[in-house]
């Protein structure tokens, strides 16, 4: 038996069932998960596969059931590549999440901000990223046959467009400013250097952290949908004369941490439950979603933010 098949078994004799969302909370951010109705909780400890715990900030277990109506897995916590050496580390948790029946994964970590006015406290949707840390997760995966193709994965819109313009709605409605910008990936632990941070806004990008990228090429592979929310905590380095910290990090994300739950609330909430078909271009364009929220390009520009009303 796979991993991935006892740790679905272990959720099924826990009662779990089929879910429509499966997310990973970042540093600081777990807090969203005790908002579920009727949870079930299972530590990662009884699920082989899953990370242990190794950075504080992190519960490390797996809550299941409802809210705003949908049926979510939350993952309080993940494991990094800086922590195994491995950036398959969160393979198993991923496919888990896929064989759960979820077609949606959103994804939220704490960031630096390469951007002197985005300022710590602040949210951003992850429009594309960079992957500095040189790393792939697909690399020496065993796949034969007819699957040995499959780990070319297209990243083309691994952060899918029509989820980001529905999360964007939903900072609308739920009166939270957002930025939306590209993330680079530094493989940590050790913070970036003042001149990595110069190296990285020239390259693109507006914010930086040490996760996040080896789950969306997972969850691609998987056939999962992604969408990601960054909290930026803190100025990178050199910028402001800013010095990050770990402490810093999770001092911050917890003050700032109700503005994420009020964005991810409001964008669950609108989401239709069971196959989320709306993520899907083709469908999208007919769905009432897309009716009551459409693009409106002078408002949502691709790499400014958006101001809280």
């Amino acid at each position: 038996m796979s991993d991935v098949e006892a740790c679905l078994s272990a959720l099924r004799a826990a009662g779990v069932a089929d879910v429509d969302f499966a997310m990973v909370l970042g540093t600081g951010l777990g807090g969203l998960a005790d908002a579920v109705e009727n949870p079930i909780i299972v530590p990662y400890a009884q699920l082989p596969g899953f990370p242990g715990g190794g950075v504080s900030g992190h519960a490390s277990r797996l809550v299941v059931g409802t809210l705003e109506g949908k049926r979510v897995a939350f993952a309080q916590g993940r494991a990094h590549y800086y922590e195994h050496g491995d950036p398959r580390a969160m393979a198993v948790p991923v496919a888990t999440f896929a064989a759960l029946g979820a077609k949606v994964l959103i994804l939220s970590n704490a960031c630096g901000s390469l951007r002197s006015d985005w300022r710590p406290g602040s949210l951003c949707i992850i429009s594309d990223h960079i992957n500095f840390a040189g790393v792939n997760p697909l690399i020496g995966m065993k796949l034969e046959g007819a699957l040995a193709d499959s780990r070319f994965v297209p990243m083309n819109n691994a952060y899918d467009a029509n989820l980001r313009r529905m999360m964007r709605a939903a900072a609308v409605r739920a009166d939270v400013g957002v930025h939306d910008g590209i993330y680079m990936w530094y493989s940590g632990p050790s913070f970036e250097t003042p001149a990595e941070i110069r190296m990285a806004r020239i390259l693109g990008a507006d914010i930086i952290g040490m996760s996040t990228v080896p789950e969306i090429i997972l969850a691609r592979h998987a056939g999962l949908t992604c969408v990601a929310v960054a909290m930026i905590t803190n100025l990178a380095a050199g910028i402001e004369g800013a010095s990050p910290s770990h402490s810093e990090t999770k001092e911050v994300a917890g003050l700032a941490a109700a503005d994420f739950q009020r964005l991810i609330r409001a964008f669950l909430r609108d989401m239709p439950a069971g196959i989320p078909l709306c993520c899907h271009r083709k469908s999208f364009a007919k769905s009432a979603t897309a009716a009551r929220y459409p693009m409106r390009r002078s408002r949502f520009s691709s790499r400014g933010s958006l101001p809280a009303q």
